[in-house]
């Protein structure tokens, strides 16, 4: 029984993740997809053309990914059986917290970088500083988020494993003090640039968002109910688990399919398309803060299929008392 909930748990972790790897090469890579894949075969999906030897190659790769997402994690359980179901919980609350500490690095980081770029870009000062091919292509979103925000992305996840605070005072702190800077310099030096509100709203949308999951590990989360209180222990167990099984994890999983199944979808079309806001000479991250809502939905699923372990795993031992 434990190690079917254990290998349920762990093939949840491993499709979503082979989900968003399978999206990247959808979207970013043009492969053909899974859909497509049934659709060449006639399952579920309406054949509409013939695949290349070359399509048909990548599409049996990527459906053999999600395979073999399901074995690893029938391997995983095999291999490590001495881990209970509470160690497994302690392992993905372990990686969720990692996500978002890295994810808090990536936007406290980018957010510093590309206002100070679209500083010197309001002031004309990226001609002068970096020559006009250059200064050229740092206005550009696409340039600046391949090889100024990516980069930064993969050094904030390296941060991110060394460095274990999650910083939440820190980050709320610089959108205070963010707010404060364009009061004084409106006010005071009657200077107002659109950077410096982009700046609030994309540290203030990745607090709210990325927080989410930190209150969720800590309890955090305010419990509006009349009757979880007085529950027994294993009521609260039963209650949470259901809640977790039933509502959390098919909420997120919902907003991650809505979301990513196709290249016009909410959050794929602004990610692939470096989407900038309509106002000229702003900071360049609008399309970063649609993945927002993806790092929301990924950290939260962990997190809920967490705590479905670690209710499970207190079930089981009352029933084992």
């Amino acid at each position: 029984m434990i190690n079917s909930l254990r290998v349920f748990s762990w093939s949840i972790i491993f499709l979503t993740f082979t989900f968003l790897i399978n999206n990247i090469l959808n979207f970013w890579f043009d492969w053909p997809g899974v859909d497509k894949f049934f659709a060449n075969y006639n399952f579920f999906f309406e054949k509409k053309n013939n695949f290349s030897s070359t399509e048909t190659y990548k599409s049996w790769m990527q459906f053999l990914i999600y395979l073999f997402s399901i074995i690893i994690s029938f391997i995983y359980v095999r291999t490590f059986n001495k881990i209970n179901l509470q160690q497994d919980s302690e392992y993905l609350k372990q990686l969720s917290a990692y996500i978002i500490r890295s994810a808090f690095w990536a936007v406290f980081i980018i957010g510093i970088v590309d206002m100070i770029l679209s500083f010197l870009r309001v002031e004309d000062l990226l001609l002068p500083i970096f020559g006009k091919d250059l200064a050229m292509d740092l206005g550009r979103a696409n340039f600046r988020g391949s090889y100024i925000h990516f980069p930064l992305i993969i050094i904030s996840f390296i941060i991110g494993y060394f460095y274990k605070s999650l910083g939440f005072i820190w980050l709320a702190s610089l959108i205070v003090i963010a707010e404060f800077q364009i009061v004084i310099a409106r006010f005071i030096f009657s200077y107002e640039q659109t950077f410096m509100g982009d700046l609030v709203r994309f540290w203030y949308g990745s607090l709210f968002l990325f927080a989410s999951s930190y209150a969720l590990i800590k309890e955090g989360h305010v419990r509006v109910d009349i009757l979880y209180t007085n529950f027994s222990e294993k009521a609260k167990a039963w209650s949470n688990l259901l809640g977790s099984l039933f509502l959390g994890i098919p909420i997120c999983v919902t907003i991650l399919l809505r979301g990513m199944w196709c290249k016009q979808c909410v959050l794929n079309a602004p990610l692939t398309s470096f989407e900038t806001s309509m106002s000229g000479y702003g900071m360049q991250v609008k399309y970063l803060m649609a993945a927002f809502l993806a790092i929301y939905a990924l950290t939260m699923l962990i997190q809920f299929t967490s705590s479905f372990m670690n209710n499970s795993s207190k079930i089981l031992s009352e029933k084992i008392n």
